[in-house]
């Protein structure tokens, strides 16, 4: 397919993970895209494989807002238009409440949720243009509660409202806005996780269909929504989640 043949798409987050895969699968679809992270050997190892002419490395740090309006202005000097904004950087802090400093409430607000409104304010006037599509990456976490995880829980749960309230603020502008959320999906900021096997045999038992989520798995879900295809679909929060928000909570019986 090649859904996005002359089109341009900015993803936050590119330099590994969903952002990544997503970057790739644009690409693949006809894309020009932008990567924008802060890490700058990461970025470069994602960016040196995929088509030089239809591709850009951007480097910023998306909780400060000038470096967001700054990143989208030059998005749209180099290809001359932008059709699709994916805000996927996140970062994560948890841990016992009563111990969650400033500092780590901050970072995480700061990334996963002041990240996501700066770009999309910064890309309003483009999208407008080209009547175009944000999707931003929410969490299950967003729509539920986890154990020890409230900084995250909180972001993404506002990610989740924002993503509906800018789909009605945005639709008679022809700006379609939806987000993702997926599960536990294997990435670097999960990792650690990975390696505990009593914790993934713990997820395995939740999770319907029996494994966590693999990137592209996301990513696939992300370039629908972007695409003509989701064309009537706005302010939707997409669960890719192998089954988990269909759960009630309670164990298995057998």
């Amino acid at each position: 397919m090649k859904r996005f043949e002359g089109k341009v798409a900015i993803i936050t987050g590119a330099a590994s993970g969903i952002g990544e895969a997503t970057a790739r699968r644009f690409s693949s679809e006809g894309a020009r895209v932008a990567l924008v992270d802060r890490n700058e050997m990461l970025l470069a190892n994602v960016a040196k494989d995929m088509p030089a002419q239809l591709t850009m490395a951007h480097l910023a740090d998306v909780s400060d807002s000038d470096a967001v309006d700054a990143m989208v202005t030059t998005v749209a000097k180099r290809f001359g238009r932008l059709d699709v904004l994916v805000n996927n950087a996140g970062v994560y802090e948890g841990g016992d409440p009563a111990e969650i400093s400033n500092d780590q409430w901050r970072t995480v607000m700061a990334t996963d949720l002041d990240g996501v409104f700066y770009g999309c304010r910064a890309a309003l006037p483009h999208l407008e243009k080209t009547r175009g599509s944000i999707v931003n990456t929410a969490s299950v976490s967003g729509t539920g509660g986890d154990w020890a995880t409230s900084p995250y829980n909180a972001a993404k749960g506002a990610v989740v409202n924002l993503t509906r309230s800018l789909a009605l603020d945005l639709g008679r502008k022809g700006i379609r806005v939806n987000s993702v959320c997926p599960s536990l999906t294997r990435t670097g900021m999960t990792a650690d996780m990975m390696e505990d096997e009593e914790l993934m045999a713990k997820f395995r038992e939740r999770i319907p269909l029996g494994r966590v989520c693999e990137p592209h798995e996301v990513a696939a879900v992300i370039a629908f929504l972007a695409s003509d295809e989701a064309s009537f679909v706005t302010g939707a929060n997409v669960a890719v989640d192998g089954g988990v928000s269909a759960s009630n909570g309670q164990p298995p019986l057998a």
